[in-house]
């Protein structure tokens, strides 16, 4: 209740400076509703033409009743107010009008209803509603107050006459800054509020504003408060003779966001100005420098306060000034607008690429250029990548080798003119398929382990063939797959193929030159192994000779002895016997002296060994030297040339003996010969018991023309070596744990 004599001062003083009528229905029902016992009020004017009564002010609205809106009336109940002034709503409610279907549909029945009329020569009605179980005797007093209140109005106010008729949200306070009075505009800004909260609406130090307004007897302007998002500015004015104070606003919200995105965006262009590594800078339309963002002493070693007063032509290339500055100048007043690329000089003395993009600034009423605004950045680095792309480009473009751009899906999209011719393709012909271009075998080597090897390495490399999509003979290349990285993060790849015919046909002929000397070396290790080799062919023919003339001797006792017959037949199966071993003997040896081209076959490790131990065993036995065999029974099969691996095995089986000979003259020694297979290899190893060789010997035993032997050429393990790696396999020469050398030949297995 203690807001309430507020609210009715408010009402009353509204009502005397006849504001409008619904802003005193509005102050009047507020002022109702502000008591416990009154649940809702509405105010009602009468409307003459349509005979019914209708909602004043901006508050809660009754809702319409039923039937049509044009055949109903308010009649009988205007008659009734104006013989009786009040009647219940219970009343009401009974009577044959318009409202009274209102009330019934709205569920209202505890209160009554006023004759009450705030507009002079107009009638109206206040409907006051009551909460439940309030007794309605007391509304009869309500209702005299009212009107006495309505009947004296001029005597019972002071004098504010200019309050109510304010546009501006106004309130009238007194020296401990309690509300004394709002205006219509005020309360229209309350809206549904309840008059409590209109100190929502005033600053946070309202109290403190009002006595200092009075004590210093002064108007305090622009003080600034908030309400959500709504923002008010406030004008405190004292009356201190009746020690009271006008408090004014008026609504800022728009000005005051404007101001604060304005000084937002006063902030962020300095922001940017000062920050950006951009150079901003004005000209007047003859390019002089009005003046320039402190970039330009990152930029270009000046600050702007030099460069102030300057002409910018005096900084470009000389060899661009002519036609850049008159091109800019033509554009600018044309269409206002250019860009251009341009050297321009630091204050170092050296040039930088720049990109401007400049905008003129135009007189309003003449359209005259009066200034130009630019934006310039430093493109140095880009147009040198420019330049270094362009410079790739035609280093691809002229490569004799064949380059290939692949995506990563695997489709070509780019070949270089060296690429085309070897592939037979036209320069306007489609692009072919990878795996139209590359053997079978070697796509689903690329597509296995290829691109993942390119991703993670950056670079894959294969040995393959280039296949002409139209037909024709294949080129042979060494491949490299290359992965790059787009600036957008794409993946592609690249494919440079090298032309390697010619180094097939020097491999080629190297190796016939190979074989050549591998033939040479078979004559004179042959040549080396004549006693042996004679040794071994006189045997067989010394018993050849025996068996024929033992079985002369048994032909001519054939009537004597009865057994001369038999003994005839077992001479010539000896003989036969002796003679064909003679014969393998020879056939070994021209197998071993054979000229040709290599015969790559899969071959059993064991079996050419032992062939290699057969040539030197006659040396062997001559030097008491033994060649012990350990050959596993599984030993599986390698991919070599018999004859050269077997010439390999011979050296090394020869290399051992003579180690032998040297460290244990005249005495018994061993060779071990073994075999055995892991890790994709075929492992055959020679070890001798003689005297060795110190560190720098045994680095250079593979080095062509280096021997330790008096008579040797120094050919042998080199050329083995070469035959070895030829069958993808190494010959490596280390110290043996008991002594000697250990030889180990490794070859792959298929």
């Amino acid at each position: 209740m203690t807001q309430t004599p507020v609210r009715l001062h408010t009402w009353l003083r509204l009502q005397r400076e006849d504001v409008p009528l619904a802003a005193r229905a509005d102050a009047l029902c507020r002022a109702l509703r502000g008591c416990p016992e009154v649940r809702h009020a509405y105010y009602l004017a009468w409307q003459p033409g349509a005979c019914i009564y209708s909602h004043e002010g901006s508050g809660q609205r009754l809702p319409p009743g039923q039937g049509d809106p044009l055949e109903v009336s308010d009649e009988r109940l205007a008659a009734s107010l104006a013989e009786k002034g009040s009647l219940t709503l219970q009343q009401l409610r009974q009577l044959d009008c318009w409202l009274a279907g209102r009330l019934r549909r709205a569920a209202i029945s505890h209160g009554q209803v006023f004759d009450l009329a705030l507009e002079a020569g107009q009638r109206g009605l206040l409907l006051v509603e009551v909460r439940e179980g309030v007794a309605l005797d007391w509304l009869g007093w309500l209702h005299e107050l009212l009107t006495s209140l309505l009947g004296s109005v001029n005597g019972l106010l002071r004098a504010s006459p200019l309050l109510g008729h304010d546009p501006q949200p106004s309130l009238l306070v007194d020296a401990e800054a309690r509300p004394l009075e709002l205006n219509a505009a005020l309360l229209a800004l309350l809206g549904e509020l309840p008059l409590a909260k209109v100190l929502r609406f005033l600053p946070v130090n309202h109290a403190a504003l009002v006595r200092a307004c009075l004590t210093q007897e002064r108007a305090i302007e622009g003080v600034e408060a908030h309400c959500g998002e709504r923002m008010l500015i406030w004008t405190y004015i004292p009356d201190p003779q009746e020690s009271r104070v006008l408090a004014r606003c008026r609504e800022a919200t728009a000005q005051i966001l404007t101001e604060r995105e304005a000084a937002r965006a006063r902030r962020l262009y300095r922001l940017i100005t000062e920050n950006t590594t951009d150079l901003i800078s004005r000209h007047t339309p003859d390019g002089r420098f009005l003046d320039a963002s402190p970039a330009s002493w990152t930029l270009l070693g000046y600050w702007p306060e030099e460069l102030r007063g300057q002409l910018a032509q005096c900084l470009f290339h000389p060899q661009e000034l002519g036609q850049l500055v008159q091109r800019a100048r033509d554009a600018l007043e044309q269409d206002g607008y250019h860009t251009m690329t341009y050297r321009i000089r630091h204050r170092a003395g050296h040039y930088l690429w720049f990109e401007t993009a400049s905008r003129a600034i135009r007189e309003t009423y003449t359209g005259v250029v009066v200034e130009v605004v630019s934006v310039s950045r430093d493109i140095t680095a880009r147009v040198r990548a420019e330049e270094n792309k362009r410079r790739l480009a035609e280093v691809v473009e002229a490569n004799t080798d064949p380059v290939l751009f692949v995506d990563p899906a695997g489709h070509i999209t780019y070949l270089n003119p060296a690429a085309r011719r070897a592939l037979g393709l036209g320069a306007e012909q489609a692009m072919p398929g990878l795996a139209e271009v590359i053997v079978t075998e070697d796509l689903a080597r690329l597509q296995r382990e290829g691109w993942n090897c390119a991703e993670r390495k950056g670079v894959w490399s294969i040995d393959s063939r280039l296949l002409p999509p139209g037909g024709g003979a294949s080129v042979p290349v060494s491949m490299v797959l290359l992965a790059h990285s787009a600036a957008g993060g794409e993946r592609y790849y690249s494919l440079v193929a090298r032309d390697m015919t010619e180094r097939e046909l020097r491999e080629a002929q190297q190796r016939k030159h190979q074989d050549e000397l591998a033939h040479t070396a078979r004559l004179v290790t042959l040549g080396e192994l004549a006693s042996g080799i004679a040794h071994e062919i006189n045997q067989p023919l010394a018993a050849v000779v025996n068996y024929a003339s033992a079985s002369q001797r048994y032909l001519q006792s054939l009537a004597s002895n009865p057994k001369a017959a038999e003994r005839v037949a077992q001479g010539l199966e000896r003989i036969t016997e002796h003679a064909n071993h003679a014969s393998e003997v020879i056939k070994r040896l021209r197998a071993f002296l054979r000229k040709g081209q290599r015969k790559m076959q899969a071959l059993n490790l064991a079996e050419v060994a032992r062939e290699a131990v057969r040539l030197c065993a006659w040396e062997a036995g001559a030097s008491q030297v033994a060649i012990e065999e350990q050959f596993p029974d599984n030993l599986p099969p390698v991919y070599a040339d018999r004859v050269l691996l077997e010439q390999v095995l011979l050296n090394l089986l020869r290399n051992a003996i003579d180690a032998n000979r040297e460290a244990h003259p005249r005495q018994s020694s061993l060779i071990r010969l073994t075999a055995q297979a892991g890790d994709g290899y075929l492992a055959i190893e020679v070890r001798d018991q003689g005297p060795g060789l110190g560190e720098e010997e045994l680095s250079r035993i593979f080095t062509p023309f280096y021997t330790s032997k008096p008579d040797g050429l120094g050919l042998g393990l080199s050329m083995s070596r070469s035959i070895i790696e030829g069958f993808g396999g190494s010959l490596d020469g280390m110290l043996g744990e008991e002594g000697g050398l250990l030889m180990r030949c490794r070859l792959p297995l298929p």
